[in-house]
Order: structure tokens, then sequence, then C-alpha cells
């Protein structure tokens, strides 16, 4: 059978799938059982024990549930409420106001974390019941932490940019630097359309506080402090590279807790519940995780990843409509793999076809990062759709509608950077030499 038609059998699966309220990891599973068993001559039990144990046997994952747990802490004492109040009198006269703090934190927080889905979880959990709580409209809300969250993976540190770099054999540093400027104009973006849509509908945001003095400001931030110095605390121990990811998220914890304890918020009722509350939320995207790796390795063993890159390299296209090709190509295969899996499985081929354009491959690498990015949130298999999904109870693509103009946003900040490289490169070649390793 032609290997595009089994890869649209498989889809045309998990669609019957999830729209009859199958769990998603369980989809995932039995899409990956049903790849292999009917369409490859592998054995499915075995490779499904396997992708289980392997997806989930990381010390670099084990900074998932810390980071949720950081969040659960600040979300259930009064620290979340004071971060808020001390961002508030800054941002009461700018379009949007408080709204901007999805884009805010996701920014500082994915430069910690390094993942998409504990950057949309932690934030989510923290920022969402605050906005609702304060008259925001949910569905901008939600639209906006989808979509926000993906920005773990484009600031650096990021996973992903380190197994592009090793499957590319680029610079892991200049992939990193890269990646600055490009996070910097997608986080502009998005806040800017916050801004556009909050004078578009002013009814829909909640009335400016009175004006104060900046004397009345700094005394209101006094409530922002202790959360700014144990978040830049973070970043501080994470690039000056005494700690690792994993490391950050066990301080994160460790001061959320302390903080907690100071400012005499936290007591055994609401420790126990943001243990319980982590637990699940953590349980729920591992499973998910074990279900996509076990999907990816369907999808290595019927080769319609680099069917998929071969097809297009056979069409001998320009260097830019290779590029419009290919981006085609990543989001179709968005829909069905995880970000690395995509990478992984179609890097031997689409490398040396975009060297042979003459692209830059540190520029490729944002690229195909943001692409990753926009397979977050691209139904049915948007990572960041179900981790909002399982914490709002609100269905993904109630919460992938919401999150059509930030998006929209996403292939704006890839067609830039697509007219104007030196958004990407000019960084690494500054501070490394254009030359340099």
């Amino acid at each position: 059978m032609d290997i595009l038609m089994v890869g649209g059998i498989l889809m045309l699966l998990m669609i019957v799938l999830l729209s009859g309220g199958v769990w998603i990891a369980m989809t995932l599973a039995i899409c990956g059982w049903v790849g292999q068993a009917f369409f490859t001559n592998t054995q499915p039990g075995k490779n499904l024990f396997s992708a289980f144990w392997e997806s989930n046997a990381s010390w670099e994952l084990a900074a998932l549930p810390l980071f949720i747990w950081m969040g659960e802490i600040l979300f259930r004492t009064k620290l979340s409420e004071e971060m808020f109040e001390g961002l508030r009198p800054w941002l009461n006269r700018v379009p949007g106001r408080l709204m901007h703090t999805t884009i805010l934190g996701c920014g500082i927080f994915g430069s910690v974390s390094g993942s998409s889905a504990a950057t949309c979880a932690t934030i989510s959990k923290v920022a969402l019941p605050e906005l609702l709580k304060r008259g925001y409209d949910e569905r901008l809300a939600l639209g906006s932490l989808a979509t926000a969250g993906t920005l773990g993976i484009l600031i650096p540190p990021s996973i992903t940019m380190v197994v592009y770099a090793v499957a590319a054999d680029a610079s892991i540093i200049r992939i990193f630097l890269a990646g600055f400027l490009p996070g910097l104009l997608l986080m502009l973006l998005f806040s800017g359309y916050i801004g556009w849509w909050s004078l578009r509908n002013p009814d829909k945001v909640p009335p400016a506080d009175a004006p104060t003095t900046f004397r009345q400001k700094i005394r209101q931030s006094g409530n922002l402090i202790p959360v700014a110095v144990l978040i830049v605390f973070i970043v501080w121990v994470l690039v000056a590279g005494y700690a690792t990811a994993t490391e950050c998220a066990a301080y994160g914890v460790a001061g959320s807790l302390g903080l907690a304890l100071w400012s005499r918020s936290l007591t055994w009722k609401n420790f126990t519940e943001g243990l319980m509350s982590t637990t699940r939320t953590s349980c729920m995207i591992m499973f998910i995780l074990a279900g996509a790796a076990f999907l990816t390795k369907t999808m290595a063993f019927t080769g319609i990843p680099r069917e998929l890159a071969e097809w297009v390299n056979a069409m001998n296209l320009s260097p830019f409509a290779l590029i419009g090709v290919l981006t085609i190509v990543y989001l179709v295969l968005g829909t069905a793999l995880d970000g690395i899996s995509m990478i992984v499985l179609t890097s031997a081929v689409v490398l040396p076809m975009i060297q042979k354009a003459g692209f830059d491959l540190i520029w490729f690498g944002i690229f195909i990062v943001l692409l990753v990015e926009i397979a977050e949130v691209t139904p049915p298999v948007g990572f960041n759709l179900f981790v909002l999904q399982n914490m709002t109870g609100k269905d993904s693509n109630t919460i992938a509608r919401a999150a059509i103009p930030f998006f929209l946003c996403l292939v704006v900040c890839i067609a830039i950077i697509t007219v104007f490289p030196q958004i990407v490169t000019v960084l690494p070649d500054l501070v490394m030499g254009k030359d340099g390793g």
C-alpha cells in the first residue's frame, strides 16, 4: 500500500477516536498499534513498552513536574495574586493591560524551563484564574496561553534546539543565540495583537484604574519583588551554568515554598491540594508523551516522514518555493508528530536540500523551531491544546479556535525571518563572529 495512503488512514482513525471522546494518550497509542500491526513487520507490543519507558525515563523530564508544582504553589497561595497586583499599575495604561502578563510570563519562564508543556501548564495555572477573576476575556486568555507557551522551545535553552544542532552538526551555542531576537519578535507580535484586540473590543477589557504616581507604582510593586527575585535567581543560575534546568526547577519549588511560608499563606491543605494537582497534571502530560512516542515509532517504521521529504526533493524547486513546500510538509507532520521527532525523522533528507539551496543551517534551525511551535497548537495532536484542555475542561477544538489569531502571528514571524534572515543570524555573528564555532 502507498505510504502516504497509510498516513491518511492513520490520520482518519485518529480524528474518529478523538471525536468519539477516547483519551488523547490512548488515541495516539491505538493509532501507533494499528500502524505497526497492519502496515509494518514489527512487533507492536514490544515497541509499545519500549516507547512508554524511553519517553518517561528521562532526567530532563524530571523538570516538568517540578515546574508544574512551582506553579501550583504560586497559584494556591497568595503569591500569584500579589504578583499580578504588583504588575497592575505598570500595565494600567497599556491596551490589554494584565493580559500581556501571559506573554511576558511565558517568555521569562520559557527561558528557564526549555519546555513548551511546562511553560504552558505553569503560566496557565498562575495567570488564567487571576485574569478571569478580574474580568478579562476567556477566549483571548486561552488563545494567548496556548501559543505563548510555545516560547519555551524558542527562547534558549531548548531541548528542541539541541536536537536540531546535533542533527545538523551545528554549534549549539550559535543556535541558542539565534533564538533570542526571533523570540522577542514573536512576543512583540503576540502583545501587539492583544493591544489591537483590546482597542477594538473595549467592552471586553476591565476598565483602567485611576492614574498613579511613580512613587505609588513602586510601593505597589513591593508585592512583585519576592516572586521576581525568585525568577531572576532561577534564570541566573541557569545562564551562569551553575545548575541544569531540572536543578533550577527544584530551586523554584524550594523558593516558592519558602516564600509561601514567609508570607504565611502556606497551609497543609493547599500544600496537599497542590501536590495532588501536580501529580494529576504531570501524569496526564507524561501519558500523552508516551502515546506520542509510540506513534512516532510507527511513523519511523512506515517511513512516512522520509517519503514526504524525498517527494519534496524530487520536485527540484527554487529556494523560496522549497521553503514554502517544506512549511506545508512540516505543518502536516505536526498534526501527528512531536517537534523533536519531526526533526530527527526528516533531517537526513531535508538538511542536504537546504544546504544545496544556499540557506544558512542556523537560520533554518530557528525556522524549523517556529514550525514546531505551530505544531504545538495544531489539531489533532497539538500538545499545548491537550495541556489546556485537561487544565480547563475546555474542548481542544475550542482552544484551537481561540489560538487562531496567535497562530497567524507565528506565520507572520516565519515570513519576517524568511525575508529578513539577519534577525536570526546577527546575534550569533556579533558574539561569535561569522566563522565562530
